[in-house]
């Protein structure tokens, strides 16, 4: 079997744009990846193009090598546009596989490892932002059944907050706590904006609630910052989703300060590379949970990804509360019921692309290019209060 074209397919949102590949073969098997990458859409897209030769006339089944082509073989260092293109045709490449065994990607990958998959919610707080505001959609998340939802309750701050800022963060935790009790754990999300001595206070205050993980307390990639905190707080640490590619994980490794890692499957060039790095996490004694803001394919592959994994602490959803049109970009949508994913059984992703509502769903175009939002976190109150990302 060979790989004999390919196209792509942009849905948009107000806040992500999700990019679908679809790669077509000389057998008339065709199969889907997924993507999001922010502010870069079209360069990923334009990436594709330029390097078509690496997966075009190519043997789908042949992972390993497609890896080879599109990072080592290519004599530029990968980052987040590479991987995330490589992804893009590694997870289409593992639906081709699927479809053409008749098998779902997790039992090609070693198989069933947990008999379930327990979900976290994510971008429920587009709420004021307020205490009452926060509680109010926290009882919303708890009342579907989730075992935890995450949130980033700081206002504008880079390195630290000013102490209004502070303390009013701190209310909105507060809160939102009160609601979850001992039913849902609450992540606090952080964003990577911290000095360490702000995180190592916010830690210390919010330590006597029920905390699944401070997310990113400082800048992602600065292992001294993190072990600061590390030092200074009992609460677990995650973090991960900023790092592209199994090498930037290497300092992650012996270093004790990481308790949860979170990689992401579009960034980090496709789900087996991906099991790799959360193979290597469980020889640590780290849990896994998968980054996840993607949609219908995106979430399963990392569904199928968590089911075969020893060390599965939790998968990140988003689409129940931000943007719940996504679902539509697919004929069936895993859905999450009283908090967990329900397992795959079709082969590949066991999805076919509703084309023609991605196609009434573009992004917005300014003078004809791709308006790809972002996130800056530095001029971001939070998502309360623009309809931001995680």
């Amino acid at each position: 079997m060979k790989i004999t074209g390919f196209r792509t397919l942009i849905l948009g949102t107000p806040w992500r744009n999700l990019t679908y590949l679809i790669l077509e073969t000389d057998e008339g098997i065709t199969g889907v990846g997924e993507a999001r990458v922010l502010g870069k859409t079209h360069t990923v897209g334009q990436y594709l193009i330029d390097v078509q030769r690496h997966f075009v006339g190519h043997d789908p089944f042949d992972i390993e090598a497609l890896y080879r082509r599109m990072t080592l073989l290519d004599f530029g260092k990968p980052g987040e546009v590479v991987y995330t293109g490589l992804a893009l045709v590694e997870l289409a490449c593992w639906d081709i596989i699927g479809k053409a065994t008749n098998q779902p990607v997790y039992r090609l990958l070693g198989g069933q490892a947990i008999d379930r998959v327990p979900a976290y919610a994510n971008g429920w707080y587009t709420v004021e932002r307020t205490p009452e505001g926060f509680a109010e959609a926290a009882q919303k998340v708890v009342a579907r059944g989730y075992r935890g939802m995450k949130f980033d309750p700081f206002g504008n701050g880079d390195l630290e907050l000013e102490r209004e800022e502070f303390y009013r963060s701190l209310d909105l935790i507060e809160a939102v706590a009160g609601v979850a009790g001992t039913r849902a754990q609450i992540m606090i999300e952080m964003h990577g904006r911290f000095a360490p001595h702000q995180a190592r206070e916010i830690a210390r205050a919010i330590e006597h609630f029920n905390i699944g993980w401070i997310e990113e307390p400082t800048r992602p990639g600065d292992m001294p910052a993190l072990e600061s905190v590390r030092q200074h707080t009992s609460l677990p640490i995650a973090t991960g989703e900023r790092l592209y590619g199994a090498p930037e994980f290497r300092e992650v490794w012996g270093s004790g300060n990481v308790d949860v890692l979170q990689p992401d499957i579009t960034q980090s060039g496709g789900i087996l590379e991906t099991k790799k790095i959360a193979s290597t996490a469980e020889s640590y004694s780290i849990m896994v949970a998968p980054h996840n803001v993607g949609g219908v394919i995106s979430t399963m592959a990392a569904l199928h990804l968590c089911l075969t994994l020893r060390n599965t602490k939790i998968l990140e959803h988003f689409n129940d509360f931000a943007d719940p049109h996504v679902k539509q970009a697919g004929d069936y949508y895993p859905e999450v019921v009283d908090g967990y994913f329900p397992v795959p059984t079709k082969p590949g992703w066991g999805v076919e692309l509703n084309e023609e509502f991605i196609a009434a769903n573009p992004p917005d175009y300014v003078n004809g290019v791709i308006a790809d939002p972002g996130l800056n976190m530095f001029e971001n109150a939070n998502w309360a209060e623009r309809g931001q990302e995680e």
